[in-house]
């Protein structure tokens, strides 16, 4: 762990990558930090500041590799020199060697690269964090191409997960970062990031998402060979499509972008609501465009390793979270995330709903090149600090797919409107959803599970009613038996008291003629007073 922080810190340094932060917008200790600290007598050297960054990122592995991939497609938040530098990232990556892939593909398939393939391309055709992919022929005469991970791969990531969560706990301390849920969010990225190394489970997201787009004009998803897939390498089919951030490619083909963007939209909602399937690393690598029927483009995707689904719940708390903000009804907004438990239940949701109005009300029924997805995010975060509202980790994935949806659609056709396409599909959405069709496929759905329990209601409803009417006796018992209780302490105070008042009596009696002299040498005070004590103890 230590060996792994201290390389982090040598990249860091190594590359300069404080001289990208804004100094200017930090508070003023950190600002003294920096300018004090011991990086500054490292030379910056004469690369750019994105190639720095780029080489940063592959220096320290696949999880910051991936997270420069997620930063290439916000092209609003970075300047243009430097996404272009984090797009390598995609699928440039520095490759390891073709021998070792050779090596690797054999063990896997127990048999030789000559039996497994007609023809394999040892250098590869794309590199990326956590596998590279060769270009091969099947002896059928199909071609393929076979995806084979980083050898030593696990053993790295295993040591930045380690690292991750122990930043995680550290944050968990902090009250103001405990309601971003830090060790949550990293045990979520960390199942989904561990699932990449498994090519079983990827192959097997890939033929469910062929099926749920069979034959639509949407989206094509290669086929996988399953006579050539293992747990480190996978054989699919090749794909010729153009690299859907190749803008001058599409352009020259003619491709309606403006169409191209809209199905994009279309394909996420329908992925997420339709199917509660969706493909959750749409980073521009993974996507590409047929060449076929250019004025009805038709996206292919690949690279299935990372996909999300979510609860009917969240479904529904999604849908009418969006369209509520469609319909700029923030009050909703603010009822629903009360309702769900999200922020505070002590949160007046009018106050809420203020709060999220000043955020949002400025980037509504705009054109998407004028939205910035993330800046509202940021403000909604800093408003919700107020209202001491959690981040979600079921979501995370959900809001990263958002996050690249909106990179591409920048990328693709800057003037969509985002909000136009997906709110009637969304309504329409809800409106089966909570519609009679909707009610119908429910109660068809659940059909044979009440054929099943319906003979068993008769005898289910007698032993309710049953202890319901032992749980009425019961509580009866029990009420009668207090109430003797009550009586029998009653009864024994008045018993107390007249034991009391007889001792104190027959005391007097005998103890008369002492007193009698005793009292007639006190003044009439004293006789007062302790004619007084007497009665109390009588009463007592």
């Amino acid at each position: 762990m230590s060996l792994r922080l201290l390389r982090i810190i040598w990249v860091i340094t190594r590359y300069r990558l404080d001289t990208l932060l804004p100094l200017e917008r930090l508070p003023w200790y950190l600002r003294l930090m920096f300018i004090l600290s011991p990086l500054r007598l490292v030379p910056v050297g004469k690369r750019a500041p994105g190639e720095r960054l780029r080489l940063a990122l592959e220096a320290l592995g696949p999880i910051f590799v991936k997270f420069g991939q997620l930063l290439s497609t916000r092209r609003d938040l970075l300047p243009e020199e430097i996404a272009d530098e984090l797009r390598r990232l995609q699928d440039q990556v520095p490759p390891f060697p073709g021998r070792e892939a050779r090596e690797l593909v054999e063990a896997e398939l127990h048999m030789t690269i000559d039996e497994a393939f007609a023809h394999f391309e040892p250098e590869p055709l794309a590199s990326a964090s956590i596998a590279q992919v060769h270009a091969a022929r099947l002896h059928t005469g199909e071609d393929v191409v076979a995806k084979i991970i980083r050898p030593g791969i696990e053993h790295i990531m295993r040591q930045d997960m380690a690292l991750m969560y122990r930043v995680a706990g550290v944050l968990a301390r902090i009250p103001e970062a405990r309601r971003l849920r830090p060790v949550e969010v990293v045990r979520d990225y960390e199942s989904t990031l561990f699932d990449e190394l498994d090519l079983h489970k990827e192959a097997a997201n890939t033929s469910q998402l062929k099926r749920n787009f069979k034959n639509s004009p949407l989206l094509y998803v290669p086929a996988t060979h399953w006579s050539h897939t293992r747990r480190r390498v996978m054989v699919q089919e090749r794909i010729y499509g153009i690299p859907v951030a190749d803008l001058a490619a599409l352009k020259a083909q003619g491709t309606d972008l403006k169409r191209l963007a809209e199905r994009g939209v279309e394909i996420f909602f329908t992925q997420v609501f339709r199917d509660n399937f969706f493909h959750a690393d749409m980073h521009p690598g993974n996507i590409f465009v047929s060449r076929e029927h250019p004025h009805d483009p038709q996206y292919i995707a690949i690279d299935c390793g990372i996909v999300g689904s979510l609860t009917r719940e969240d479904q529904d708390y999604l849908a009418r979270n969006l369209l509520a903000f469609f319909h700029q009804d923030y009050y909703e907004v603010a009822a629903l995330h009360i309702e769900s438990g999200w922020v505070g239940e002590n949160t007046r949701a009018n106050e809420f709903a203020a709060a999220i109005r000043t955020v949002c009300e400025p980037i509504l029924e705009k054109p998407l090149k004028d939205i910035s997805f993330g800046q509202v995010l940021l403000g909604l975060f800093k408003t919700a600090r107020r209202f001491n509202m959690e981040v979600q980790p079921q979501l995370v994935l959900l809001q990263k797919t958002l996050l690249n949806i909106e990179g591409l659609g920048r990328q693709l056709y800057p003037d969509l409107d985002l909000w136009t396409t997906a709110k009637p599909y969304l309504e329409q959405w809800m409106k089966e959803r909570a519609g009679a069709s909707g009610f119908w496929e429910s109660l068809k759905r659940q059909a044979p599970e009440l054929a099943r329990q319906l003979p068993e209601l008769p005898s289910v409803a007698h032993h309710a009613l049953s202890r319901i009417e032992h749980e009425h006796r019961q509580r009866h018992r029990q009420a009668l038996a207090l109430d003797g209780i009550r009586r029998q302490l009653k009864d024994g105070s008045r018993s107390s008291r007249r034991l009391r008042l007889g001792v104190l009596l027959a005391g007097l009696a005998l103890a008369w003629q002492p007193l009698s002299e005793w009292a007639a040498g006190q003044p009439w005070p004293v006789l007062l007073i302790a004619v007084i004590g007497l009665l109390l103890l009588a009463w007592q």
